[in-house]
This record gives C-alpha cells, sequence and structure tokens, in this order.
C-alpha cells in the first residue's frame, strides 16, 4: 500500500426481525436477495457455516450447482447429515453484495416445518460464522438491526 492510498470502512445495515419461538426462545430473521429473489433466513451466532436449504434453494435457481461436500454437518438436531456445497455469486445481505461466497446446501425442511407450525415464514437457511466474522458483525437485538463492515 502506498501513502496516497487509504484504507476505509464502508458499514452496512441490516435490519433485524426477531420471532418468538412459543417459550422456545428467540430467532433474529434478516431479509437477503439471491438470484434476484427476497428469502429470509436466520442469524445464526452458533452455525460455523452459512447453510441453504436444498429445496428452496434449486426452487429459486434450477441452475445451482451443487457439490457434494465429502464431510458431514453437525447439529440442526442431527448427529450427521449429508451435505453439498454451492458457489453463491449474488448474495445481498442489505447493500452488501458478498459475490462468490460457498455456501453448505443442506435438507432443512424440519426447521421450515415448525415455523410454519408457530405461524413464521420459511427461511432458505441460515447465515453463519464465516459472514459474521468475514464482515465483522456487530448485532444490537434492542435496536433490532445488524452492522457489517467492509474494508476497501
Amino acid at each position: 500500500m502506498t501513502k496516497t492510498e487509504k484504507i476505509t470502512t464502508k458499514k452496512y445495515r441490516v435490519p433485524l426481525h426477531i420471532i418468538d419461538l412459543d417459550e422456545e426462545g428467540y430467532h433474529p430473521l434478516i431479509n437477503i436477495r439471491v438470484f434476484g429473489k427476497r428469502f429470509k433466513v436466520v442469524l445464526d451466532t452458533g452455525a460455523s457455516k452459512t447453510a441453504f436449504d436444498k429445496t428452496l434453494l434449486l426452487q429459486a435457481y434450477a441452475k445451482a450447482v451443487l457439490n457434494i461436500s465429502d464431510r458431514l454437518s453437525t447439529g440442526l438436531g442431527t448427529t450427521t447429515m449429508e451435505s453439498s456445497t454451492a458457489l453463491i455469486t449474488d448474495l445481498h445481505l442489505g447493500k452488501l453484495l458478498i459475490d462468490k461466497f460457498e455456501v453448505a446446501v443442506l435438507d432443512l425442511s424440519t426447521i421450515n416445518i415448525a415455523y410454519r407450525q408457530l405461524g413464521h415464514p420459511e427461511v432458505l437457511g441460515v447465515i453463519g460464522g464465516d459472514i459474521l466474522m468475514k464482515y465483522k458483525a456487530v448485532i444490537d437485538y434492542g435496536k433490532e438491526k445488524m452492522v457489517l463492515k467492509r474494508t476497501i
């Protein structure tokens, strides 16, 4: 970096929608856009990797290329789950565009069944620690917002 180059940090504010899970706690949801379509996702600080539901992803973009993963995923109420990955080239979190980002692709139908039973909208998946860490997420439940930072 030369003396004339300046490092700047741009902040992106993303509204949270907090849903009540009937005495089981709360989930913060955010709106995202993928393949030009809008979806809700869970903001999951306990998830190490961002993951999308296989069925909803393929409905959104039938040409999505899934790569079978040799790793088994853990969590989500199961000890092991077969997974794939997909390269997402146009993930928008608010005004932040994340291009060429690999997500895990799993069967998340049980989450959406539970959400429907509680009267909540379906979610495409979860935004995990990979994005939250990379973009230095600051989550404010009281103000119902998340701030992401990108160094330019």
